[in-house]
């Protein structure tokens, strides 16, 4: 809660603001879905515990002890750690993927970006400080969908034009057909 004695204006501010809209939009605005992309993570996860890969989710016990192509189940934090001490990550963000394929590990991001700009941006430049990451011992992929795609001249659809051969950028769609050529 704001301290008005602390920030008056700040708090004056916020009043005026929800003065002026109304009880019916405020409401209305608190009762708006989340945005899409803020709804895809949850997602990509869920896809992946359909066995859509074609392979075991293990938890982090389980996937420690095998050798076997998996893909490790944990939040976004376990993954992190797992890969902090595994595999000699550094990021600060936790990462939506790790798998293990003919023996190679794998991280990633996946981004479902709906828009250009904004928060957009932010998610697509975490994917791109992955795959930048020199400290990471395993394969790292940028599992992007969206309007990335659409030819025209936004820094996103850019990176991914120009980066294809250096980075592995690809679509969920294609994923599976990727994990298993490793």
């Amino acid at each position: 809660m704001l301290n008005s004695k602390r920030n008056p204006a700040t708090v004056e501010r916020i009043a005026g603001r929800l003065f002026e809209m109304g009880l019916n939009e405020i409401f209305e605005r608190c009762s708006e879905p989340r945005e899409t992309n803020r709804q895809i993570g949850p997602l990509f996860k869920r896809w992946l515990k359909k066995g859509c890969l074609g392979v075991d989710l293990l938890s982090i016990e389980d996937f420690s002890k095998s050798k076997k192509n998996a893909i490790l189940d944990g939040s976004d934090k376990e993954l992190m750690m797992f890969a902090n001490t595994n595999l000699t990550y550094k990021g600060s963000k936790g990462l939506d993927f790790i798998g293990r394929f003919n023996g190679k590990y794998i991280v990633g991001e996946a981004k479902f970006l709906t828009d250009f700009g904004g928060h957009q941006n932010a998610q697509f430049e975490d994917a791109k400080n992955l795959l930048r990451n020199k400290t990471v011992k395993a394969i790292k992929i940028a599992i992007l969908d969206g309007v990335l795609y659409i030819r025209n001249k936004t820094k996103m659809h850019k990176f991914v034009t120009t980066n294809k051969e250096e980075f592995n950028i690809m679509s969920a769609l294609v994923l599976r057909d990727f994990l298993y050529q490793i």
